[in-house]
């Protein structure tokens, strides 16, 4: 059996821990942290070959311990989860390290195979790409985060009034 030690943190123990369990299923040998600060200490001790890291953490971000990964092991495949995705984080995540960002709830499946994708592949269309309203969002949220979360700043540049924009920010975001 291959040796495929992986780094799963993730704050929410239950999910931690049963993806933890799934993952040894399939042949990983998982090592569990449940805060930026035991995953950076992992990290360091372990320098594992993959990661599975959510993005929001309670005491920080995830970005922090894909950092601490790549510092002792730069070819580690790492996936960033999150349940608050945007092109903004997703950008992040990519230039920090990771090779793939999945939204939560994301099956062993899909985490399984974007641990284990081949690098150099290009990725296959979406079945279902994004609807425009969607896009809008996402673009919205991009320059939010550009503006450290000021939403008077963001609805400037987007050259839209403060109101309208806080009315779209506060609806759920679009399928």
């Amino acid at each position: 059996m291959d040796d495929k030690p992986l780094l799963i943190v993730d704050d929410d123990e239950i999910f931690l821990n049963r993806l933890g369990r799934s993952m040894e299923r399939q042949g990983f040998q998982p090592t569990l942290a449940s805060s930026v600060a035991d995953g950076k200490r992992c990290a360091a001790e372990s320098a594992p070959d993959y990661a599975v890291v959510d993005l929001r953490l309670q005491d920080g971000n995830g970005l922090e311990v894909v950092e601490a990964i790549r510092q002792v092991n730069k070819d580690a495949s790492i996936v960033m989860l999150t349940g608050y995705g945007n092109i903004a984080s997703a950008v992040a995540a990519v230039k920090a390290g990771a090779i793939d960002y999945l939204a939560k709830p994301a099956n062993v499946e899909d985490i399984v195979s974007a641990l284990l994708a081949d690098k150099d592949a290009k990725p296959q269309p979406p079945e279902n790409p994004m609807s425009a309203d969607r896009v809008r969002w996402e673009h919205i949220q991009r320059v939010y985060e550009l503006c450290d979360h000021n939403i008077s700043e963001t609805a400037r540049r987007l050259n839209m009034h403060r109101r309208t924009l806080q009315r779209i920010m506060a609806k759920r975001s679009p399928q």
